[in-house]
């Protein structure tokens, strides 16, 4: 017994030398402290900045700054950077580019204005020294970021102008290092502007036009190893940090670069992106948070009243500075008190630019220990404010969005919406789940259900046991994107009728079926289960024809014929095409008449959508050839259809899944047939002895005719 303590005393010794008790300890500060501060209301990552200072070489000592610990942290804080480029809104971010780049001018210029004179005639440092300190206010970390992540606003306009003036200050600032680091020694010449000019132009190339593509590639090729993309993408990261420093800039740079150029291709709500989230922020990132914990020195206020003074002065100009850049950013966007906090708290957090900065400087003998002091004290105060600021500003916007949510839920009735997925052969069943996943309401507690229809036969019981197996690994398929997958077979004589009633029996909102089967021109004219299911299905149709993988997509072209906006169920569709084209990084295109146009764009802005709806006109609608030509192989087409005795109903469209097999055999096509006011389905009205089995008849005449007419032409 005296031997096993005397063996766990010696284990245990601290600094911590071995990786098992190293990582007990990390996993155990991760795992227990967001839990313990939530319950005083501060924010987990001040809880993990703090321990990192408790632990750390200048607190207790239990860990020593070690290489796996540096290893975990570079990871850490490269994995912030990539999360923020790659969960960016591109569509919003080019749409409010010119307020990024403003933000960034802000953020950059007013911090450097302030700081200079400070450092240069209160601190009385020389002019290298005083602009190298100055530029160093400038950057900023997105310490905080995880805060907004997790609270699901990253899409929210301030948060993407934030992000985006982020990488442009960081970089101008590491560019300035690598200015007065060649002023210093000498260099500033001809061929150092050349070098660097070039070695970014060559990165820049690589990343945005090499990589996307290499990317493409593989995850089409090796779409069914899903463990194969995580590792992939991790290798496009490291890859990036490692280009950019060879380029002259810091890894953090080719981090962010890695997410810009990766985030097309991973739509947010996948199951690669849940996995990359989920480990980042469960493992990496909490690393990293502890590590700048590591590296403050309490002891150094005390050492006099020099590293004290200059280490109040450099926290106070890093403060103030950024928080002038966020005042003026809501002065000039009209931005509410709470988005400017937000925008503050999100770029005033000082870490992993700063302390390169600073590191740099030092080593080189530009700047004195009493400046790299103030500036770890810094780091630790800025990262609280930072924490606290963006936590109470990301509530507030976090509860405003979902009382307006609530609000369109009242309207369109999508907050627990239920999506319904028939399987006639379960081949088709991926990209059809895929795609329920792409545009499933988040806040929507119910399943994503698979149904399938079983013939009442002597077969029966084993055709459902050898569905319930086949359906297993989409289950698997969910559950990697956290969205419940619910499975049902029914017995029924007619698939149609059996998908209308489990529609009806599970309250489902959303059906999604796969592209009917091509069919004899008898089964036309005496009808096949797909008409059946438009016309006795009242709730929103989607018929899906998924030739290839959504990331070859370049646009969604979205056709809406005269008077589409008039459906009940048209608000809802609209959001679904706007949630899809989020996902998928691609613009929309509306091919409609102007009036339709301007009353889609109302509904938008009604609705907050945030999606940039380009707008085709379209006047002669018979000439199907007219839209279809201007269609490229790299279009999503989107088609919004109207049932028999809707509003917006035209007998042309009753043709189109031929016409789009003939014209868009390559294209991923959607047809839809949104929810709509008609009181009774087919199945109700077998009642009604009106005109209806005339006209029925008259259509039957007149399909007979066009077929017979066909043939006469081929023969």
């Amino acid at each position: 017994m005296i031997e096993f303590f005397t063996h766990l005393v010696h284990e245990l010794k601290f600094p911590l030398a071995k990786p098992v008790p190293i990582f007990s300890l990390i996993l155990l500060i991760i795992l227990l402290c967001p839990i313990l501060l939530k319950k005083i209301n501060i924010p987990g990552i001040i809880g993990l900045i703090i321990s990192g200072v408790v632990i750390g070489p200048h607190g207790l000592n239990m860990l020593a700054k070690s290489d796996a610990v540096d290893l975990f942290s570079t990871i850490g804080l490269l994995y912030i950077m990539f999360i923020a480029g790659l969960e960016l809104d591109m569509n919003e971010f080019k749409a409010n580019r010119n307020k990024s780049l403003l933000f960034g001018f802000f953020t950059f210029i007013f911090p450097l204005s302030i700081g200079f004179p400070v450092c240069f005639y209160f601190l009385n440092y020389d002019f290298n020294a005083s602009f190298l300190t100055a530029s160093m206010f400038a950057t900023h970390t997105l310490v905080a970021y995880p805060i907004v992540s997790k609270l699901g606003i990253a899409k929210n306009q301030s948060v993407a102008i934030t992000v985006g003036g982020t990488i442009l200050t960081d970089t101008a600032v590491l560019i300035i290092l690598a200015v007065i680091m060649g002023n210093s020694q000498g260099n500033l010449n001809q061929a150092f502007w050349i070098k660097l000019g070039v070695s970014l132009a060559i990165f820049s190339a690589i990343m945005f036009i090499l990589i996307p593509r290499v990317a493409k590639w593989f995850f089409k090729k090796l779409e069914s190893e899903k463990h194969a993309h995580y590792i992939f993408v991790l290798s496009v990261v490291f890859f990036a940090a490692f280009l950019a420093e060879v380029a002259g800039v810091e890894p953090i740079i080719g981090a962010f670069v890695a997410g810009l150029a990766l985030n097309p291709l991973i739509p947010h709500s996948s199951a690669l992106m849940n996995r990359i989230e989920f480990i980042g922020n469960s493992l990496f990132i909490p690393f990293f948070l502890i590590s700048v914990g590591m590296l403050v020195d309490i002891s150094v206020i005390l050492s006099g009243p020099t590293a004290l003074i200059v280490a109040g002065t450099l926290s106070v100009v890093a403060i103030f500075g950024k928080w002038t850049a966020a005042f003026f950013t809501q002065l000039v966007f009209k931005y509410t008190r709470t988005e400017r906090q937000l925008i503050f708290g999100l770029s005033s957090a000082h870490a992993a630019a700063t302390l390169a900065v600073i590191l740099v400087g030092f080593k080189a003998e530009i700047l004195d220990e009493n400046i790299l002091n103030g500036t770890i004290i810094l780091i630790l105060i800025t990262c609280i404010v930072a924490s606290f600021a963006t936590e109470k500003a990301a509530k507030k916007i976090a509860i405003c969005e979902e009382e307006v949510s609530h609000e369109d839920a009242g309207k369109d009735q999508i907050l627990d919406e239920h999506i319904l997925i028939p399987l006639a052969k379960t081949s088709a069943t991926a990209s059809l789940l895929d795609f329920a996943l792409l545009i499933k309401d988040k806040k929507s507690s119910n399943p994503v259900t698979l149904l399938t229809i079983v013939p009442n036969n002597d077969q029966a019981e084993k055709n459902i046991l050898k569905y319930r197996k086949a359906v297993d690994k989409f289950v698997v398929q969910g559950s990697a994107s956290e969205v419940k997958i619910n499975t049902i077979a029914r017995i029924d004589h007619n698939p149609a009728s059996g998908i209308a009633r489990t529609s009806k029996e599970i309250m489902s909102d959303i059906v999604i079926i796969g592209w009917p089967r091509k069919t004899g021109f008898l089964d036309k004219i005496f009808g096949e289960n797909v008409d059946s299911i438009i016309n006795n299905v009242d709730k929103s149709l989607f018929i899906c024809n998924f030739q290839k993988n959504f990331i070859e997509e370049k646009r969604l072209v979205f056709v809406c014929p005269p008077f589409s906006e008039r459906g009940i169920g048209f608000h809802v569709l609209l959001q679904k095409i706007c949630r899809l084209s989020t996902e998928l990084s691609i613009p929309i295109v509306v091919y409609a008449e102007y009036n339709t146009h301007q009353a889609i764009q109302q509904i938008a802005v009604n609705l907050k959508l945030n999606a940039k709806l380009g707008f085709k006109s379209v006047m002669d609608w018979e000439n199907f050839e007219s839209i279809s030509d201007e269609i490229t192989v790299n279009d999503l087409v989107v088609f919004n259809l109207s049932r028999k005795g809707s509003v917006s109903y035209l007998s042309i469209f009753d043709r189109l899944p031929q016409k789009f097999e003939k014209n868009l055999s390559s294209n991923n096509v959607i047809l839809v047939y949104p929810q709509d006011d008609r009181k009774e389905s087919a199945m109700d009205a077998y009642e009604d002895f009106t005109a209806t089995p005339l006209t029925k008849s008259l259509e039957a005449i007149e399909q007979i005719g066009k077929g017979l007419g066909n043939i006469l032409k081929k023969g």
